[in-house]
């Protein structure tokens, strides 16, 4: 479940990978590739996978977890024909030296990401692998690659269009930050920067030349670089598409974004400490601002700690070509901090203006007003997640009775019930999945809904012996999540997970 990414997933929840490679490496010998998410796959696993697909060519894994430098081993030794591994926010034990596994005879990468990882790496084969691939155009790097060994990898990849870097720390006067500066001044293709794990701001001058070719911008791992370094490196990079950038860039920085760059279509700023106490460093004004700014603008993730109705109606107007907008207020049930009325109207407003909206995600103090406009108004959407907001069951009701094309529906601590769970039960038919914690379902309604739905799997998860704990006979479920599948009841849950 995507709720996975804010920990409300037991670890031990599931998700195998195991079993779907036994079966793809019976069925289908020729795989050459294989993207996983969310899901836990082992050492073992992994040398399966790199021995039974001899054509195997790219693996891309995200958020997952169960694996060790070892399994990356026996990929890099035995996939011959290996063309990508990406390796994007996964939880990966280390266990040593991998890289020097790659064969001498490997110069097919054109991808290498393993910026998740935590340990130390072999600079000297990493140099090596790089000088082979001649076809290498993205790398990301993680925050044990020193600067030094970063300016004699470029040295060997002029033609990289991705750079994720490592360690950005050095003396601006040393040998290896005049290298390295030599060595980004000839890497005239890069258009996508990301990393700077560590940085000292007063390297950041080396980068400037490469940043005005930049359509990608992510400095989310970066809490060193504040806002003016940021404001700096934007004022040099006019051509970018997507901007990741923390809090810290503040208001003005955000304003900056929108007198800079005009072919902005997607920005995310996250929090860079989301349980921190006091003002933040964004507002409604830097939203404003960029949704003023930047025409083409049509993604956003924006973490602040309030928002009005006012600007949430500014925003709509400006930018009628969303797609996806997230807004999480760290403060979940505040109301605008001008009118103290509920967010119902500036939410409405997004909704009724971007008519391509297909993903959204709330947060603020919300009434059932915004999600009848929701079910009004939001034909094309997909994915709506909800927390601490509604009143009734009604809420619920005006979601699933209006979004037609909704798949994933994700719940927290919200007043939904059973009576808004099993009211239209044929609607998940047409759903991906539906995810509730911390609401008013009991344990009886998700009986009675998987009765009614037997094509569907209903799992409850459930906290350390809290039914068995429960006085009441029909207790209500901390976690529930129903999903489509065409496997039917899974036989690796976990005791704390019962399938109903």
């Amino acid at each position: 479940p995507h709720f996975a990414d804010f920990n409300l997933v037991p670890q031990d929840w599931g998700g195998y990978a195991r079993p779907w490679i036994e079966a793809v490496a019976r069925g289908c010998p020729e795989l050459e590739e294989l993207q996983l998410k969310r899901m836990v796959i082992s050492d073992e696993c992994l040398e399966l996978l790199a021995r039974s697909f001899p054509n195997f060519k790219a693996l891309v894994l995200v958020s997952c977890e169960g694996f060790s430098t070892d399994g990356l081993a026996a990929i890099a030794t035995h996939c011959k024909l290996l063309r990508e591994l990406d390796l994007h926010e996964n939880e990966v034990e280390d266990r040593g030296e991998w890289l020097g596994y790659f064969p001498d005879s490997c110069t097919s990468l054109v991808s290498l990401n393993f910026a998740c990882l935590k340990g130390e790496v072999n600079a000297v084969a990493l140099e090596r692998l790089v000088a082979r691939c001649t076809n290498l155009r993205s790398l990301r790097l993680n925050r044990a690659v020193s600067l030094e060994a970063l300016s004699k990898i470029l040295t060997k990849a002029p033609h990289l269009v991705d750079l994720g870097t490592g360690s950005y720390i050095h003396d601006t006067l040393s040998e290896s930050y005049l290298r390295l500066l030599g060595a980004l001044m000839n890497c005239k293709s890069i258009s996508s920067l990301s990393g700077f794990w560590d940085v000292a701001p007063r390297c950041l001058p080396a980068v400037y030349p490469i940043c005005s070719n930049l359509t990608a911008l992510n400095l989310s791992y970066a809490p060193a670089i504040q806002g003016g370094d940021l404001v700096k490196m934007i004022r040099h990079s006019r051509k970018l598409q997507r901007l990741w950038v923390l809090d810290c860039i503040g208001d003005k920085g955000l304003g900056v974004v929108a007198s800079t760059c005009k072919e902005l279509q997607e920005l995310r700023v996250f929090p860079s400490n989301p349980y921190g106490t006091g003002t933040s460093a964004v507002t409604e004004e830097g939203l404003v601002s960029v949704s003023m700014g930047c025409p083409k603008l049509n993604s956003v993730l924006y973490f602040c700690h309030q928002m009005t109705n006012a600007a949430l109606i500014n925003v709509a107007k400006n930018c009628p070509r969303f797609i996806r907008f997230r807004l999480c207020i760290l403060d979940p049930k505040k109301p605008d901090p001008v009118t103290l009325q509920p967010l119902d109207e500036g939410f409405g407003a997004i909704v009724q203006s971007c008519k391509e909206l297909r993903r959204l995600s709330l947060s603020g103090l919300l009434t059932d007003q915004v999600f009848l406009y929701i079910g009004m108004y939001g034909e094309k959407l997909e994915m709506l997640s909800i927390a601490f907001a509604g009143e009734s069951d009604k809420g619920m009701l005006y979601v699933l009775n209006g979004c037609k094309n909704l798949r994933k529906l994700e719940i927290r601590d919200c007043p939904f019930g059973d009576t808004a769970l099993l009211r239209d039960v044929g609607k998940y038919e047409t759903m991906r999945s539906l995810w509730m914690s911390s609401c008013d379902v009991t344990l009886q309604g998700c009986r009675t809904l998987a009765a009614k739905m037997p094509r569907l799997n209903v799992e409850v998860i459930k906290e350390v012996d809290e039914m068995e704990e429960s006085h009441y006979d029909n207790p209500k479920v901390e976690k529930m999540y129903l999903y489509r599948t065409l496997a039917g009841p899974r036989n690796d849950a976990p005791n704390n997970v019962f399938r109903l």
